[in-house]
């Protein structure tokens, strides 16, 4: 075996590692200069109307505040392409949290005294931001987030749906989630003239220069965009967010670097959410099993800002094998913050709905769980009829129950206790599409024998770095330590963000074009290199984004082992497994951690996270990591992630399918699927917490003596 023959694939650790843990990895808020500024923002107190009235006076008073912007004083900039940047550009406040102000100061502290000093007077008016599946002002939107079109139909579904042997017809919630990445948005900015650069907390730094020199009326040559480390995002980072445009435009009017960071809990009003979610499901089935009928109907809320429209029931096109399909998607424009991108957004409230339908449709035909979703694998992409470019769902589902030991499993529920804990298992199946677009990326042999290889790519903590230096070094024939990677910098080229489970794919398209490129020219070239080196480019656009006659997706099985106390209605996760089929694997390690990482997210949807929309004040309660909970390692005692051989050269060149998402899109599933295995009781709204729990447990009936009273 040569030094290249295992790279790529092969647990490599990050290459990022050690600056992370040892502190010296810097984050867009640490990016320190003599004379830097702090920004604070002010946040609306009103759910909806119009500023009528701004005294900074007190503020401006106060020692090491240095100015004062709002609406009234806040230079213009040009209509954005996104209408959430449009900050202090006008009196509206169109939801509670909109920012009205921003104070900079000498220092932080000076910056949130200054904040709280502001006196704004308010002309509110009615507002509205409940959520009903029959609200008045719900409406089918054009399509929904991504461009897919909102309704779908084929076949006769309520036809076939009151003819089907056995039907369900259910009813699931899914609350507003919220995205809390471990690092908080921010942004540096500083002005040279009319050159700006920007630290910023981005899945994507193409993004944001295109966006400021939109608003700032510059060439985007003027701008360069900064991410070289980004402390997570999960969605809620894949577009610009306010407080870059609000760095920008403090630093122009100071002369000053600014640093904005956004505290915690202004985050859930600016920095969009996963949109609650309303489900009804109808499965109509024979005997059998076997789906005669689906219809999956959706109804979410909009803010009045933007629409977003979260594409919940398109799993349902995807899953499946029916004759007769409807999906259908209605929306409501509430006074509610923008809703955006969530870790896979669509997929995981989507298939949290479909597959728990799908177990109460085992639960009424007594078909085992497994089977059942066995039975109703197609032949073709239902929606589109596209034959799959690899399709290894039933796998994954057979490999999983092995490694689980599914079949020891006693199908009746509560049948398995342990003095006052009742305990279930699981299952949930998960889909995730194959996503990819146009990239640029350039390589460059230098005379020391190394490589340098430079993508606009953003690591947001998923290993990007190291992957992508191990596509080049296997398109280079080259050992791993010889070829150092640049990401993070909108100077380098146009590359998309990293979201959509689409990152790897696309950069790594690119890095494994200039990389094929080099090597050809580097095995034409005679002697030694000159100083300079030996350069190749490489632009996928035309290719990678170029129509493809196979539906590409990732899928997986998800299995779950809970427990339930009747004390205290606690329920506990004591096992996660998942078994993926995402194409080749490009590092070992950094994809368990993916697969883990979101398995783990799923959990919190299915148990902790939940975020409260205030009807009166318009306002979400939630909006901490005290309130908000997300899980922890000691929230699950054993987590499993495995993943079958797939190969899939209809792809791109590594072979490889996204992971980050695939991981979480069942999981919740597995986990309510597997506390209704152990109470017999049927949990249809997020999350399983324990008064909800304990409160059915009750109401059910179950012997006192269980119950501890």
């Amino acid at each position: 075996m040569t030094a290249t023959d295992a790279v790529l694939g092969a647990p490599a650790e990050r290459r990022e590692g050690r600056e992370k843990v040892t502190g010296t990895a810097r984050y867009a808020a640490e990016f320190d200069a003599p004379g830097r500024a702090q920004a604070w923002p002010v946040p609306a107190t009103v759910a909806r109307g119009r500023v009528t009235g701004v005294d900074p006076a007190p503020a401006l008073a106060l020692p090491g505040v240095l100015a004062v912007l709002t609406h009234e004083n806040a230079p213009r900039l040009g209509e954005p392409d996104d209408p959430t940047l449009a900050v202090l550009q006008g009196p509206h406040v169109p939801h509670r949290g909109w920012f009205v102000g921003l104070v900079v100061a000498e220092t932080l502290e000076a910056a949130r005294a200054g904040a709280a000093a502001v006196r704004i007077t308010y002309e509110a008016e009615p507002h509205d931001v409940a959520l009903t599946a029959s609200h008045s002002g719900a409406y089918v939107p054009e399509s929904a987030n991504g461009g897919f079109p909102a309704v779908t139909e084929h076949g006769d579904p309520d036809g076939a749906f009151a003819a089907s042997a056995a039907r369900v017809d259910v009813e699931y919630t899914v609350p507003p989630l919220h995205n809390h990445p471990m690092e908080p948005h921010s942004s540096t900015a500083h002005w040279d003239g009319e050159r700006l650069t920007v630290h910023s907390s981005s899945q994507g730094t193409t993004a944001v220069r295109k966006e400021l020199a939109r608003l700032f009326a510059l060439p985007e040559d003027r701008i360069t965009v900064r991410a070289e480390h980004v402390g997570g995002g999960f969605g809620s980072k894949g577009t610009p967010r306010p407080e870059v445009v609000l760095a920008a435009m403090a630093a122009r009017e100071t002369g000053r670097q600014v640093t904005v960071a956004l505290p915690r809990r202004y985050l859930p009003a600016v920095v969009g959410h996963r949109a609650p979610t309303l489900h009804r499901l109808r499965l109509g089935a024979d005997t059998d099993g076997r789906l005669g009928s689906l219809v999956h109907e959706v109804t979410t809320h909009t803010s009045r800002v933007k629409e977003f429209v979260e594409q919940a029931a398109v799993p349902a096109r995807v899953m499946y094998g029916t004759p007769a399909l409807r999906t259908v998607h209605r929306v409501a424009a509430l006074d509610v913050p923008t809703p955006s991108w969530m870790r896979a957004p669509g997929e995981c409230p989507g298939m949290y709905a479909l597959e728990s339908a799908m177990d109460e449709l085992a639960a009424e035909l007594g078909v085992d769980p497994v089977e059942l979703r066995v039975r109703n694998e197609p032949e073709a992409e239902p929606d589109s009829g596209k034959p799959f470019s690899s399709r290894h769902l039933v796998e994954c589902l057979r490999e999983g129950a092995r490694r689980f030991g599914w079949e020891d499993r006693d199908p009746r529920p509560r049948t398995r206790e342990a003095g006052p804990l009742l305990i279930g298992s699981g299952v949930a199946a998960a889909t995730y599409p194959v996503l990819v677009s146009p990239c640029v990326a350039s390589a460059r042999a230098l005379p020391d024998g190394g490589f340098l290889v430079r993508v606009n790519a953003t690591d947001i903590g998923t290993g990007a770095r190291t992957v992508l230096a191990q596509v080049a070094a296997d398109a280079l024939g080259a050992p791993l330590d010889r070829v150092r990677i640049e990401v993070g910098d909108s100077d380098i080229g146009f590359a998309p963000m990293a979201g959509g489970s689409s990152g790897t794919a696309s950069w790594g398209w690119a890095v494994h074009a200039a990389c094929d490129r080099l090597a050809g020219r580097l095995a034409e070239h005679a002697g030694p290199l000159p100083d300079e080196g030996v350069t190749a480019d490489a632009d996928t656009s035309g290719t990678a984004d170029a129509e493809s006659p196979y539906a590409r997706h990732a899928f997986g099985a998800h299995f779950a082992e809970v427990t339930v106390d009747t004390v205290s209605g606690e329920v506990r996760a004591t096992r996660l497994l998942g078994v993926f089929a995402a194409g080749r694997i490009l590092n070992a390690r950094t994809a368990r951690s993916q697969f883990i990482g979101g398995m783990t997210m799923g959990l919190g949807m299915a148990l902790t996270e939940d975020s409260t929309m205030d009807p009166v004040f318009g306002d979400f309660v939630e909006r901490d990591l005290a309130s908000y909970h997300v899980p922890a390692h000691a929230d699950v005692a054993r987590v499993e992630a495995h993943w079958v051989d797939e190969e899939d050269d209809r792809l791109n060149p590594m072979g490889s399918k996204g992971i980050g998402e695939i991981g979480i899109v069942g999981s919740a599933a597995a986990v309510g699927n597997a506390v209704h295995h152990a109470t017999g009781i049927r949990f249809r709204e997020l999350p399983l917490t324990p008064d909800r729990v304990l409160t059915a447990l009750l109401e059910h009936g179950h012997p006192a003596g269980m119950l501890g009273t």
